[in-house]
């Protein structure tokens, strides 16, 4: 399919993904829900076959079943062009297959973790009357975020259907197979369980049990031969574990798990101490005892009756008188043959060689060997050095013909004599995650610590460094390696910028390899041109390449001033000497009248005025303005105020004050 291709113009075909029997698998964009979807396309020369579209579709079909965390969602299944496809989701990552060769060994907590997922999912399918019958690790998904999700119930049938369904081909991966489904038989949930304690083992082992020229040849070691022990493997292998490999791949479905969570809760505890000293599975049908049938009577034959008795008595005597001739002939031959064989066989024994006992050279050095063997008349062979863990350098292991075993004098005895302790080569792991590095190396029989340190250029949790030279000769069992192991980047402690200038922030940031950002604020508080605030706040740990901020301030801000005019009438008051008395028609008139009146008859007394304002100029315990009036006067007051305040003013009448306003705005 071309790349670009729109499917029912929305997934849009960006590149290809993988194949199998009978469909390609593509990566597209959903265009609609704006995500990266799988999509499976039944190939073009398929298109015509109605079975295997039916196959096709069927997958859909129990796929679309099944809703697990497990399991690999199908979205949507449809046709163009004449075309099935089926789209699902798109897990990004590896299959089983490649993980366990990039990452093998794999811790055994790993590996627990990982197949109940499998089994989880599995038995999901199960619940849903779905057989999975392909189950391998190529069809088993491991997404970035450690995640295992199965694939592919192409051959997936439902139980329902394999009652009548039968064929004649073996279905699946051979190297996965069941011995029922190898033998043509049909699968059943068991099937499944063989092929995932098949997986447990390549997981724990790194490569499949059964191994062969044909696919024909593997499938009879399926039904043949005992999965091999991956304690033979690792023998730190601990026995529970072992055991649920050998239950999951009994020959016989009865031996089995009778199902996945059954598996599953056994899985669980195969690493718990209480366990520890669990005898070895046996199948139960290894253990029956074999019947023995009693032989069946044998009837004679049955004579048949001649119809002349007397030529029947002539024939009988002259049978008898050949049968003595003939006896006496065979009686002979057989007496002298039997007198040639004991001659014979006396002559070859007082000549042939005696037959002797091989002696326990184990212990021996390959000298004291040599002398025991002579003592026997026998001799030593090949000898032939190898490692071993028990027996001392340059001591005898075994011997080949082995122990108590019979031999004629003068033969030949191997020996096999130890060099000590297996030595291997011990690998450079800089760079290398410590904790995988621990888990393969304690498995091996190393002893391992490590110390922290930080550092710049390697990795948190990737060692630095090393105490043994790489290819260093080593016995893993009496070797302790020690690692630096890296906590990552080491931190400094953010100091306080309170006081600080924006080149002094600048230079510190650039000191430690900081990326830093300025903002500007007015402040009342904080010196133009200081630092306010900081993030992060001070004492926080920071590495070299973080970012961090500064608020420098722009001192107070500037408010706009309003310089403005209000005026006011302050009154005269008067205070006057009458040379008459005044009527009270008089004192009743108008105020123009009254001082008209008082100006022709008396003499007018100044009043004096004080004026306090308050404003951004003035206070108001200075005097403003100070006047003396003799009538109503108007005065005008400048007042200078910032923006949003407000200010006031008082007069002040020989004393007392007769005029104030507390709220004087523009």
């Amino acid at each position: 399919m071309e790349i670009g291709k729109k499917l029912s113009g929305r997934y849009k075909i960006i590149g290809t993904v993988g194949g199998g029997g009978m469909a390609n698998v593509y990566l597209a964009h959903d265009l609609i829900l704006d995500r990266d979807v799988a999509v499976k396309v039944l190939r073009y020369d398929f298109r015509e076959d109605q079975d295997v579209i039916r196959r096709f579709q069927r997958e859909a079909l129990s796929a679309t079943e099944l809703v697990h965390p497990n399991i690999v969602s199908v979205y949507d299944v449809g046709e163009e062009d004449n075309s099935q496809y089926i789209v699902m989701e798109y897990v990004k990552g590896t299959d089983l297959k490649k993980y366990i060769h990039n990452y093998f060994p794999i811790p055994y907590q790993k590996v627990i973790d990982m197949m109940e997922q499998i089994l989880s999912a599995v038995a999901d399918a199960h619940h849903n009357r779905i057989i999975h019958r392909d189950l391998k690790p190529q069809n088993i998904l491991v997404d970035e975020n450690g995640v295992v999700k199965i694939t592919d119930f192409g051959i997936a049938v439902a139980l329902s259907e394999t009652s009548i369904t039968q064929t004649n081909s073996l279905l699946g991966s051979v190297h996965y197979l069941s011995p029922e489904q190898a033998r043509g038989s049909m699968a059943t949930k068991q099937s499944d369980i063989y092929a995932m304690g098949i997986i447990l083992y390549e997981m724990l082992t790194g490569t499949v049990p059964f191994e062969g020229e044909s696919a024909v040849s593997i499938a009879l070691k399926h039904f043949q031969e005992t999965v091999p022990s991956v304690k033979d493997f690792d023998t730190r292998i601990p026995q529970a574990l072992e055991n649920v490999v050998l239950k999951a791949t009994a020959k016989e479905a009865t031996d089995r798990y009778t199902s996945a969570e059954e598996m599953a809760s056994d899985l669980a505890t195969s690493l718990s101490p209480q366990r520890l000293d669990e005898p070895k599975f046996e199948p139960a049908s290894m253990l029956e005892v074999t019947r023995i049938h009693e032989q069946l009577p044998v009837e004679p034959p049955v004579e048949e009756k001649s119809a002349s008795p007397i030529k029947e008595e002539v024939t009988q005597d002259n049978q008898k008188k050949k049968k003595k001739k003939k006896k006496k002939l065979i009686f002979f031959s057989i007496l002298g043959i039997l007198l040639l064989a004991v001659i014979g066989f006396f002559a070859i024994a007082l000549s042939a060689p005696k037959e002797v006992t091989i002696p326990d050279l184990s212990g021996m050095t390959e000298s004291q060997a040599e002398r025991e063997l002579a003592k026997l008349k026998l001799k030593v062979g090949k000898v032939t050095e190898e490692a071993n863990e028990k027996i001392a350098e340059g001591k005898v292991i075994r011997t080949d013909p082995k122990e108590e075993k019979e031999v004629k004098e003068n033969s030949a005895v191997d020996l096999f004599i130890s060099s000590g302790k297996k030595t291997v080569k011990f690998g450079n792991y800089v760079g290398d995650d410590y904790q995988e590095v621990k888990a393969k190396l304690v498995r091996q029989g190393y002893k391992v610590e490590f110390t922290e340190e930080s550092s710049d250029s390697v990795t948190s949790g990737s060692i630095i460094s090393q105490d043994l030279d790489s290819g260093s000769e080593v016995i893993p069992s009496e070797t302790t390696v020690s690692f630096v192991v890296s906590s990552g980047e080491k931190g400094q402690t953010l100091i306080d910028f309170a006081g600080y200038s924006k080149k002094g922030v600048q230079d510190y940031a650039t000191s430690l390899g900081l990326k830093v950002t300025f903002t500007e604020e007015f402040s009342d508080e904080i010196t133009n041109g200081q630092v306010i605030s900081q993030e992060p706040k001070a004492g926080s740990t920071v590495y070299s390449g973080n970012s961090i901020s500064a608020v420098i301030s722009k001192g107070p801000k500037e408010v706009p001033v309003n310089t403005f005019t209000k005026s006011i009438t302050v009154p005269y008051k008067a205070s006057q000497t009458m040379d008459s008395a005044v009527s009270s028609d008089s004192s009743s008139s108008d105020s123009s009248s009254s001082q008209n009146s008082a100006s022709s008859s008396s003499t007018l007394t100044p009043n004096t005025i004080e004026i306090y304002i308050e404003d951004d100029e003035h206070s108001y315990g200075t005097v403003y303005q100070k006047l003396t009036i003799t009538k109503d006067t108007v005065i005008d007051l400048t007042f200078k105020l910032k923006e949003g305040t407000a200010g006031k003013y008082k007069v002040v009448r020989d004393g007392v004050t007769i005029l104030e306003d507390n709220n004087v705005v523009k």
